[in-house]
């Protein structure tokens, strides 16, 4: 596949590094062959980076494949998820998913990404729902500007909440920025 079919979304090999698209910008001159700028994600160690390549440029496209599981605990050093269906448990090391950890309760559903039998992470729901176990009481005064006081919810992370939220409360938050999104139905 050529550099410039990529598209975000997509997966690929390239230099022996699996790589999932975040963005590309085609960047064509009079004077030059067109160089695709592509913002990648590296699968394996989770580093975002941009690489640039001519136009001539192949790339190996990959399928991954994906497992719907739902997370059971953590033992210490791994996290452990299991298929609802064949009842398998997988253990993907907590170093893997340091940002993920924060959103994670018993029995949330994640989608895991393998690549021939290697795990490579998981993909959390777009928004998930956690409990308010600490927040800050509310302080009056400042309401020209949209204020916002810390919380933490059941899983330890901590944000930036409304005032009108109470301990106790549950609270959706997305899961790509870590920010709140609203109150809970």
């Amino acid at each position: 596949m050529n550099v410039t079919e990529l598209r975000p979304g997509n997966y690929f090999m390239d230099e022996g590094n699996l790589f999932q698209v975040m963005d590309i910008l085609l960047n064509k001159t009079a004077m030059r062959k067109m160089v695709a700028k592509v913002k990648v994600k590296n699968l394996r160690t989770g580093a975002i980076t941009e690489i640039s390549r001519n136009s001539g440029y192949d790339v190996s496209p990959v399928f991954l494949e994906k497992k719907t599981m739902s997370y059971l605990y953590d033992d210490g050093r791994a996290l452990v998820f299991m298929d609802q269906n064949t009842f398998e448990q997988v253990e993907i090391d907590k170093s893997k998913l340091t940002w993920e950890i924060n959103f994670l309760k018993e029995g949330t559903e994640i989608t895991i990404l393998f690549y021939n039998e290697e795990i490579l992470g998981i993909e959390l729901p777009i928004k998930v729902t956690l409990q308010i176990t600490d927040c800050e009481p509310a302080v009056r005064g400042d309401t020209i500007n949209k204020t916002m006081k810390a919380a933490t919810v059941e899983t330890g992370y901590v944000l930036k909440v409304p005032l009108f939220i109470d301990n106790g409360e549950m609270i959706v938050v997305r899961t790509d920025t870590g920010e709140y999104d609203g109150r809970a139905n």
